[in-house]
């Protein structure tokens, strides 16, 4: 079995699960033959955008991957998600329930959440969809700046059985630059060793 070795997140971030849990989600993603490649900054506060978004499980990789890294992350979800019986369950997963019907506010009621919490880590696809496409949705960018954070990509390649988490970027406020070397890195056409951030780079 691989003793590929999964990075734990650092103190600042905001943490979940204990030992046990995290044991599991480690051996489980060894069992699969996953590992994770790259580390996340360890800041208390941070926008993580996962593309492409192809398949219902991504969702299960995903709280894998949180739990091996004993990482508690947040994520958006419409509210009528939140009715029972899945409600308990998609607040303990981390959801964040939003009214879609009014994109306009979102950006602006989702950077107060980053205001009022000390550690949030929230995660978003930015496509907005499982199909392939072309342009990204752009809100993920501007909850980062308005709120300040860092915006760190990561994308899971089925093909090497991957989790890439690239290198933070500080939006600069030029999105179209910005977003363009985002989606380069999850696209495969950079790499984590070959940074997707400008010179605003988070280490």
């Amino acid at each position: 079995m691989s003793q590929t070795v999964y990075p734990v997140v650092g103190p600042a971030l905001p943490q979940r699960g204990n030992r046990l849990t995290t044991w599991l989600a480690q051996n489980c993603l060894r069992a699969c033959g996953w590992r994770v490649d790259g580390a996340m900054p360890d800041v208390p506060k941070l926008v993580i955008i996962v593309a492409p978004h192809t398949t219902n499980w991504d969702f299960v990789l995903g709280v894998a991957v949180i739990f091996a890294l004993r990482f508690r992350v947040r994520f958006l979800a419409k509210h009528t998600l939140f009715r029972r019986p899945l409600g308990a369950m998609m607040r303990w997963f981390g959801g964040m329930p939003v009214d879609r019907s009014q994109p306009h506010g979102l950006v602006s009621q989702v950077v107060e959440d980053f205001r009022r919490f000390d550690k949030l880590a929230l995660a978003i696809t930015p496509e907005g969809t499982r199909k392939a496409v072309s342009k990204w949705h752009e809100g993920f960018y501007y909850i980062a700046l308005g709120a300040k954070v860092p915006i760190v990509p990561v994308t899971f390649d089925a093909r090497r059985r991957v989790v890439d988490i690239g290198k933070a970027l500080q939006p600069s406020g030029d999105a179209q630059t910005d977003i363009a070397r985002l989606q380069a890195f999850c696209t495969g056409g950079l790499r984590r060793t070959q940074s997707p951030a400008s010179a605003q780079q988070v280490n």
